[in-house]
């Protein structure tokens, strides 16, 4: 029987059906990103290292000042790195990657003066520069750790470069990258290093 010949109420009936279950899909959605999210974050503390190379596109993306900011340039600096994706109302993975990166500059002492931390959104289109200033500022980010933002699709661009791209920000994976100098290979961590392991990573990387 096609809809046509279906009485006129069982007709109205599956119409709001439809409605109804493609109205929820979204919500279904984001609540399964949100689930997978939480999943990753209960996976335990154990991380996975790998050494690797990236071609950083040449971009230009914008800091929690509003400067503009070329990765190529900013990557370029003979000092060492670390970096991660985060976004900033983020409940679940975010909070413990950057309540991590802030603890490490203390304790890494006198030599958190060569490390340049970088903290790139992957929600450019609710992290504002101001939201990330403020970001920034509640976790007393000091002058070597940059917060950037940008275009969606310059933001998608270093996701995919770095291999961190998962089509949604619900989706992302803890991963911090780390590279001792320009022209060097990178150290990926993939999983929740505490600030001790990223220091014990930082000091063994100048071999690399």
């Amino acid at each position: 029987m096609s809809t046509a010949q279906l009485p006129r109420r069982t007709l109205l009936s599956v119409l709001s059906l439809t409605a109804v279950m493609l109205a929820l899909a979204p919500l279904r959605a984001k609540a399964h990103g949100a689930l997978e999210h939480k999943a990753a974050l209960k996976s335990g503390s154990a991380y996975k290292r790998s050494i690797t190379t990236y071609a950083v596109p040449d971009v230009v993306l914008t800091d929690a000042d509003e400067r503009p900011v070329r990765l190529l340039d900013l990557l370029a600096s003979k000092d060492p790195v670390m970096v991660n994706f985060t976004f900033t109302t983020c409940s679940t993975i975010c909070p413990v990657m950057t309540k991590v990166f802030s603890e490490v500059p203390a304790r890494l002492g006198s030599d958190a003066r060569q490390l340049r931390m970088i903290s790139i959104s992957i929600d450019p289109e609710n992290d504002t520069p101001l939201q990330l200033k403020a970001y920034a500022k509640s976790l007393r980010a000091g002058e070597r750790w940059t917060f950037l933002t940008g275009r969606s699709e310059d933001i998608r661009s270093v996701l995919l470069a770095f291999g961190t791209y998962r089509g949604n920000k619900m989706n992302h994976e803890p991963v911090t990258l780390m590279r001792p100098a320009h022209g060097k290979s990178w150290v990926r961590i993939e999983g929740f290093a505490s600030p001790d392991e990223l220091i014990g990573e930082f000091r063994r990387s100048p071999q690399l």
